[in-house]
């Protein structure tokens, strides 16, 4: 998986056996990427890598991440709880995410196109951030684990569509024996290395002491 912000638009996530050839997922979307993340940077963004894709950060919290995929590219908010979507353009990532936080383009041509909307996304967002606001804690559904994911866990899994419902599709048992794992960890870093290191477990149905 990539560290270094370049090689994503180079070169791809790092993630599966395209990385770094002209199949990549990267490849086919590199205009409306190098658009989305045109109007990040110009929206006073900082441009870090998280998960092995453009993660996009304002007053210390995560505002949106690219990603690219073989039908699509996403440009996806953090704490999509709170945004208020008046243009309708949101959608959800899966069957099981609560609330619609992505935009999803087709076209490399429809980046430019909605940019006023894409930057005015963007700055309520961060207005958001600045305010320190969070999202209203929700009832569980059923059965959903008892008390709270780890911050980094719930982040990770709103980054990667696959992961998260790989993620939900696993036992409650197996579920718990991540979240005991990762809460385990007292360092925020130790946490996102350990998910990183349980994601081809988890896509495999796995618990996190299983082999």
């Amino acid at each position: 998986m990539i560290t270094g912000i370049e090689d994503y638009f180079i070169r791809g996530c790092g993630r599966c056996a395209r990385f770094a050839t002209p199949d990549c997922s990267t490849r086919r979307w590199a205009d409306g990427l190098a658009e989305l993340r045109r109007i990040c940077r110009a929206a006073g963004l900082a441009e870090t890598v998280k998960w092995g894709h453009p993660c996009y950060m304002h007053a210390g919290r995560n505002i949106a991440l690219i990603g690219a995929f073989r039908d699509d590219f996403r440009l996806t908010f953090f704490d999509a709880a709170l945004m208020t979507d008046p243009d309708g353009v949101l959608e959800r990532q899966g069957p099981n995410t609560r609330h619609p936080g992505m935009m999803r383009f087709v076209d490399n041509g429809q980046v430019a196109a909605m940019e006023p909307v894409i930057a005015a996304y963007l700055a309520e967002a961060m207005g958001y951030a600045e305010a320190g606001l969070r999202p209203p804690k929700e009832p569980r559904l059923t059965g959903e684990l008892p008390g709270d994911l780890p911050g980094e866990l719930i982040e990770a899994l709103d980054a990667d569509p696959e992961l998260a419902e790989a993620f939900h599709r696993l036992t409650p048992g197996r579920r718990r024996s991540y979240v005991i794992s990762l809460n385990g960890a007292v360092k925020p870093e130790t946490r996102v290395a350990r998910i990183e290191r349980f994601r081809d477990r988890i896509l495999a149905g796995k618990g996190a002491m299983e082999r």
